[in-house]
């Protein structure tokens, strides 16, 4: 397995575009997972240059993505992370190998601050996340229009 991180203020990566990677996750987030247009602005996101972000990429010998995660800047230094992982997803085919662990430790060591997340309860990642040093300080409530 490969591994790519595509920082922000670099630009895209000619390989890994936007499009190949918000259709990656759009197809393997599955019902954790947004529409394709939220990806794709999550990307938009990472290279805007007011902004920013990453993008971890791990692929095989044929350049087929089998990971990715995202990981926006807040700008919120001081009273929230200052990054949030926004998305991750493996191909079903790699995953018990390592890659989404990789990957978290690719953005964990790249993210210039701290870093928060959210998972619903049922999602079999939260424990790679809680053996990675994450915990559940509090509870998330939404108020949607």
């Amino acid at each position: 397995m490969n591994y790519l991180l595509i920082e922000g203020k670099a630009g895209a990566h000619a390989d890994f575009n936007n499009q190949k990677i918000s259709e990656f996750l759009y197809k393997h987030l599955e019902q954790y997972g947004d529409p394709i247009d939220q990806i794709q602005a999550c990307l938009d996101y990472v290279f805007n240059p007011d902004k920013g972000g990453f993008v971890a990429v791990a692929y095989d010998d044929d350049q087929e993505i089998m990971g990715a995660t995202i990981v926006n800047n807040t700008g919120m230094s001081g009273y929230i992370p200052e990054n949030i992982l926004v998305y991750i997803a493996v191909d079903a085919k790699t995953r018990g190998q390592g890659v989404g662990k990789t990957l978290m430790q690719m953005a964990l060591e790249n993210a210039e601050g701290n870093v928060a997340l959210h998972v619903e309860p049922d999602n079999p990642a939260r424990k790679l996340y809680e053996k990675l040093g994450f915990t559940n300080k509090y509870l998330e409530m939404r108020y949607q229009k």
